[in-house]
């Protein structure tokens, strides 16, 4: 249509470009996934809102840019703003008292010394960077070493309001860990009763706020810790991590065993420290090759990728520091992102499954 010489864009016709821009991840168009919402047209300027599936959504960009490219080549529009907001379809988050969880997302392992904690910290601080809300807990009681790592060992939590208590804010995001609360080198000797009471009062007595992900860095092995979890709350998924070691895959397995008898899904295997890269370019494989990628085939769950062991991610996390911040552009550092982008792709799929079961 032409009027004063101007083109009338409809609604429909940004419809009918928008349903032609698919989600690589979910493999329907955008328009049937109901992901457009408020569309304004003013002359040759369109606006939009693109509902995403989940906050830290790795395909954010090639999605703005497909819906971009299709309306303006398709509807003849000059210019297109385009406003991104995040809506899990069909989800209801976790409400417990004021605090709202999205998404729980349990790291584990089958032994300790497979660099589980360097896991679930960076993974955590991974998703903040792409844009969610999220929260770390250190379910590991015996060992709590998230507070050193994070740098906040020194933290001593208070109360605003003489109820919830605040948990400490470091690299974007909030951490809860009963390192907060013992002396440095105080063991704790504790039975199941009290595992389970702490792991409860870590979810209700903290003020979390709305989370869009809580990752919980859960202890080795398949004790009272993950049980008490499993019985907490609903667990969205668990990430297992591995070294390409025989022991630590045998390990692993159980763990994963562990969760599908739970009830919990297996969102994927993590291979850490898989290889160390030399000067001059080759690799040396000081734990063994291709535990994990042998792990996720035998337990029938995805290969989430490997990380190559670094140095500095020691260095590093020794002084509270984190790889995906001081180090971004390293191996290791690219090899979480994509990893927490695998897994927030996989949480929406989830999602969006159960929305299509009913």
């Amino acid at each position: 249509k032409l009027f004063r010489g101007v083109h009338l864009i409809t609604t429909e016709q940004v419809l009918q470009a928008l349903s032609n821009v698919m989600d690589p991840d979910l493999h329907k168009d955008l328009v049937s996934l109901q992901m457009i919402e408020d569309i304004h047209i003013e002359g040759e300027k369109v606006s939009f809102t693109l509902v995403l599936t989940t906050p830290a959504c790795p395909l954010r960009t090639q999605l703005e840019r497909d819906a971009r490219e299709a309306v303006m080549t398709q509807t003849g529009a000059k210019e297109v703003n385009i406003k991104v907001i995040s809506r899990t379809p069909g989800a209801k988050p976790l409400s417990l008292g004021d605090n709202q969880f999205g998404h729980v997302i349990a790291v584990g392992s089958g032994k300790g010394g497979v660099g589980k904690s360097t896991i679930a910290s960076n993974l955590a601080i991974s998703l903040a960077q792409q844009g969610a809300n999220v929260g770390l807990m250190d379910a590991d009681i015996y060992g709590p070493n998230i507070p050193r790592m994070l740098g906040i060992d020194e933290f001593h939590p208070t109360s605003k309001d003489g109820q919830k208590i605040q948990p400490a804010i470091a690299h974007g995001i909030k951490v809860v860990s009963i390192g907060f609360f013992v002396q440095e080198g105080q063991p704790l000797i504790w039975r199941g009763p009290l595992l389970h009471s702490a792991i409860q009062q870590f979810l209700s007595d903290f003020d979390w706020g709305c989370l869009d992900y809580l990752v919980v860095d859960l202890p080795p092995g398949t004790g009272d810790v993950q049980l008490s979890l499993a019985q907490s709350l609903p667990i969205s998924g668990a990430v297992l991590v591995t070294t390409p070691q025989a022991v630590a895959v045998d390990d692993a397995y159980r763990a994963t065993s562990m969760f599908e008898k739970l009830g919990v899904p297996v969102l994927g295997i993590i291979e850490n420290m898989a290889f160390l890269e030399l000067p001059d370019g080759s690799r040396m494989t000081l734990f063994g090759e291709g535990g994990g990628k042998a792990l996720a085939e035998r337990s029938g769950v995805p290969f989430l990728g490997s990380i190559p062991f670094d140095q500095q991610i020691v260095q590093n996390g020794d002084r509270g520091l984190l790889i995906v911040e001081n180090h971004a552009e390293s191996p290791a550092a690219q090899a979480i992102h994509t990893i927490s982008s695998k897994v927030a792709a996989e949480l929406s799929k989830q999602a969006y499954a159960r929305v299509q079961e009913k």
